[in-house]
C-alpha cells in the first residue's frame, strides 16, 4: 500500500467539506505503520468517495513482488449501499460483483432462470458454450482481475478461501460499525424446516444444553452426507434437487465448522443454543464472539483495513467484538459538517415503551403522531416503529382516528416497494417503518421529519444478548442502541444545506443518552445539548389529513398526555 497516493486517487473534481483534512489524517494513519484505520465519519460525508481514495492505495503489479497481494476490495454490509456505488459515475471503477442469484441464464429457454440453477449446477459434467458471455462469469471475472473489486459483506465472507477472490493488499469495509453483529448473523445456524430438507424426519428431542445441541449437529451431518450422496447420482438435477443439494452443503459445512470450534478446547468461540418452543421444534446454534470466523472471512482477506462508518462509538470496544489488536488500529474522528440547527432533536416523550407500559404509552404517542401530522401538514414524515406488532398496534390507533388516509405501512414481504412508493410520492404521507434506521437516503422533500418511538435496545430474550448481560456487559448494550439512534437520525439530512427533525416518543431515549453519554460522538452530543419540547397544535385529528376530514371517530381507549409548550434544559446532561 502505498498512502502518498490517497489525494491522487480521490475521485471527486473537488473536496467538500472535511474530506480533504480527512484523507491526510487517514494518509498519516497509515503511513505511521497502522494495519487498520477505523473512519468515524457522520452522515454526509461523502464515505463513499473517501473508501475510494483509499482503495486506489494499494499496491499495482509494477510495485508488489511476484507472491504479494495487490487491489483492492470495498464491501459493504447494506445491498442499497452497493447500489448507490454501482450508479455512482465518480465511482465507476469499482467493479462490482453480486451473487449468483441476481444474475438470469442467457441460454434459450433458462433466460428466467437464475444463475444459481442454471443447467449448469443442474446437469453434470455441463459444459456451456457461453459461459464467456455469462452475466454472472463475466462480472465476475471482470471483478477478480481488476483492481477494486464491490461487493457485499456476505458475498465477501462466502468467497473466502476461493481461487477467485483471494487475498488483496486493501480491504476497505464500508458502514462497518456492525460488522460483529453481521459476523454473529452470518455464523449462526439456523435448524429448521426453512433450512433442514427433511425436516420432519429429523426434528430434535428437546436440547437442553450446548452437548445436547452438538448431538444432534453431528446426527444432522450423518443425514446432510446420505443426501447428497443421493444427489450426486442423479445425471441431471431439477431446479427444486438443485436447492436442495445447496441447502445440504451449506448446513454440511455449517455443521462441521460448529462441532470444530466446540470440540476445540483452544476455541475462542463461545456459543449459545435456544430451542424456545421445546421438542420438536427449531434449534438456533450462535456464536458469542465469532473472531474465528471474522479471521478466515475477513482479516486473512487483506494486508491493510479502512474501515468507515458514522457510529463506531468506541474504538477499544469495538476492536475487541471483531478480534483487533487496538495497538495496531488507528481511529480517525471526522467532525460534522451539517449545521446542528438544521439537524434538530425534540422531545415528545410519553412515557416507557418497555413491554409492561406500552399499552399505556402506545396511545398517548398515536395522539402526539397525530399533532406532528398537524405540524407539519405538507410534509412527509417516518415513524420508526421498532417491531411489526407496535406498527400494527399504532396503525389501528391511527385509524381510530380518522388519519388513516395518510399512513402508509408496508409488512415483510412487500416492505421494499412500499418504500419506493412512499419515496416516490408527491403528497404528505408518513411511513410507518420497521427496522429502516440505516442505509436509507430521504434527502430533501423526500423526507423532513420523523419519530422514534421506542429506544431501540437489542432483545433481551435473545441468548446472545441474556448472556452478554449476564457478564455484566451493558456498555455494549447501551452503545448498541445508541448507535441505531444515531443510524435513525442521519436518514432525514443528508447534506450541508438539507434538513429535518427528528422526534423522540420513548422517554427510554433519555436514558440512554444519559447511561451513554461517553460514547457519543461530539457532533451528536451537540445535538443531544440543544434538544428542547417543541410547541405542538391541539390534538386535531382533522387538521392532521390533507382534505381536513376524518373518516371514524376517536378511539375512547386512547388518553393524551400534553406536551408541554417550552423549551426544557435537559439538565441529565
Amino acid at each position: 500500500m502505498d498512502p502518498s497516493r490517497i489525494y491522487e486517487e480521490f475521485p471527486a473534481p473537488e473536496y467538500r467539506g472535511n474530506q480533504e483534512e480527512t484523507l491526510g489524517k487517514i494518509r498519516e494513519a497509515f503511513a505511521a505503520g497502522n494495519d487498520v484505520v477505523l473512519v468515524r465519519a457522520p452522515t454526509g460525508s461523502g464515505k463513499s468517495l473517501l473508501a475510494r481514495a483509499v482503495a486506489g492505495c494499494s499496491a499495482t503489479p509494477g510495485e508488489a513482488g511476484p507472491t504479494d497481494p495487490i487491489g483492492a476490495y470495498y464491501t459493504t454490509p447494506q445491498v442499497s449501499q452497493l447500489d448507490d456505488v454501482a450508479g455512482d459515475p465518480l465511482l465507476s471503477d469499482l467493479n462490482v460483483i453480486r451473487g449468483k442469484n441476481n444474475y438470469d441464464c442467457i441460454l434459450p429457454g433458462e433466460t428466467d432462470t437464475p444463475v444459481d440453477q442454471a443447467p449448469c449446477v443442474r446437469e453434470r459434467e455441463f459444459d456451456c458454450q457461453v459461459k464467456h458471455r455469462c452475466p454472472y462469469f463475466s462480472d465476475r471475472a471482470i471483478a477478480a482481475n481488476r483492481e477494486i473489486a464491490a461487493m457485499t459483506l456476505a458475498y465477501f465472507m462466502q468467497t473466502a478461501g476461493s481461487d477467485v477472490f483471494g487475498m488483496r493488499d486493501v480491504v476497505v469495509i464500508d458502514e462497518a460499525h456492525g460488522l460483529g453483529d453481521w459476523a454473529e448473523m452470518y455464523a449462526t445456524i439456523d435448524l429448521g424446516p426453512r433450512t433442514i430438507p427433511p425436516w420432519n424426519d429429523v426434528k430434535p428431542d428437546a436440547i437442553e444444553d450446548l452437548e445436547d445441541a452438538a448431538d444432534y449437529a453431528e446426527y444432522l451431518t450423518t443425514i446432510c452426507t446420505r443426501g447428497l450422496e443421493s444427489l450426486r447420482g442423479n445425471a441431471e438435477l431439477t431446479p427444486e434437487e438443485v436447492a436442495k443439494r445447496d441447502q445440504l452443503t451449506e448446513l454440511r459445512s455449517d455443521l462441521q465448522w460448529f462441532l470444530e470450534e466446540y470440540r476445540d478446547p483452544d476455541s475462542p468461540t463461545t456459543w449459545v443454543v435456544d430451542q424456545p418452543d421445546g421438542e420438536g421444534s427449531p434449534v438456533t446454534i450462535k456464536p458469542l464472539n465469532p473472531e474465528r470466523y471474522l479471521k478466515h472471512t475477513v482479516w486473512d482477506r487483506g494486508r491493510k483495513f479502512a474501515l468507515l462508518s458514522a457510529t463506531i462509538l468506541n474504538k477499544e470496544a469495538f476492536c475487541a467484538g471483531v478480534g483487533l489488536d487496538p495497538d495496531r488500529v488507528a481511529l480517525v474522528e471526522v467532525p460534522h459538517t451539517f449545521p446542528v440547527e438544521n439537524r434538530p432533536l425534540y422531545d415528545v416523550t410519553q412515557g416507557k415503551m418497555t413491554y409492561e407500559y406500552r399499552e399505556e404509552t402506545l396511545p398517548a404517542i398515536a395522539r402526539t403522531l397525530v399533532r406532528l401530522m398537524q405540524r407539519h401538514p405538507d410534509e412527509k414524515g417516518l415513524v420508526h416503529c421498532h417491531s411489526y406488532a407496535i406498527q400494527e398496534q399504532l396503525a389501528d390507533l391511527l385509524a381510530d382516528f380518522g388519519v388513516a388516509t395518510r399512513i402508509r405501512r408496508h409488512d415483510r414481504e412487500d416492505r421494499d416497494a412500499q418504500l419506493e412508493t412512499w419515496k416516490r410520492g408527491d403528497g404528505a404521507e408518513v411511513f410507518l417503518s420497521v427496522k429502516m434506521e440505516e442505509a436509507l437516503d430521504l434527502e430533501g422533500e423526500r423526507c423532513r421529519w420523523q419519530l422514534l418511538c421506542k429506544a431501540p435496545y437489542p432483545n433481551t430474550r435473545d441468548s446472545r444478548v441474556a448472556a452478554r448481560l449476564d457478564d455484566g456487559q451493558w456498555g455494549w448494550y447501551y452503545r448498541a442502541a445508541l448507535r441505531t439512534v444515531i443510524q435513525a437520525c442521519g436518514r432525514v439530512i443528508r447534506a450541508p444545506d438539507d434538513y429535518g427533525a427528528t422526534y423522540l416518543a420513548d422517554t427510554s431515549l433519555l436514558e440512554l443518552f444519559d447511561r451513554a453519554r461517553s460514547d457519543m460522538p461530539d457532533w451528536f452530543a451537540d445535538q443531544v445539548r440543544r434538544m428542547e419540547q417543541p410547541a405542538l397544535p391541539a390534538f386535531d385529528p382533522g387538521a392532521a389529513v390533507e382534505d381536513g376530514s376524518v373518516v371514524s371517530f376517536e378511539s375512547p381507549r386512547t388518553s393524551e398526555r400534553s406536551v408541554p409548550e417550552v423549551v426544557s434544559d435537559p439538565s441529565w446532561l
